[in-house]
């Protein structure tokens, strides 16, 4: 995560550079880019409109983070049987750091959407 800065909302991306900053959206449509599913990027009119591939990033990271939450909930009664605790254990750890990068995505995509959109962060006090 950027470090506090007045000029990005919390959340913002580390790899994409602030709103109005030179090549800030191409920075964003990359990064969106790397949340994706690598096939996202034969399609030209998510290359074309950068609000459409934060669209298309956000629904598939909120699937992921649901995926994650899924497996977190259920791994331990559907594998009991066939897995060591340790491995269980580690399972849910991993389900556990998923989510959390995941999260942070999807709130990195809701705040570059929003400047992809035009919209403008004011810091409140």
């Amino acid at each position: 995560m950027t470090p506090v800065d007045a000029t990005v909302p919390p959340g913002w991306p580390e790899e994409v550079r602030p709103p109005g900053a030179p090549d800030w959206e191409r920075t964003a449509v990359a990064w969106l880019f790397d949340l994706c599913p690598p096939d996202y990027r034969a399609h030209e009119v998510l290359r074309r409109y950068p609000v459409l591939l934060a669209r298309f990033a956000g629904d598939h990271v909120a699937a992921g983070l649901e995926a994650a939450r899924k497996g977190w909930r259920t791994v331990r009664v559907e594998l009991a049987d066939h897995l060591p605790s340790e491995a269980i254990e580690a399972a849910i750890a991993a389900y556990e750091r998923e989510g959390a990068r995941l999260g942070a995505a999807a709130r990195g995509v809701d705040v570059v959407a929003a400047a992809l959109r035009g919209e403008q962060w004011v810091p409140r006090l």
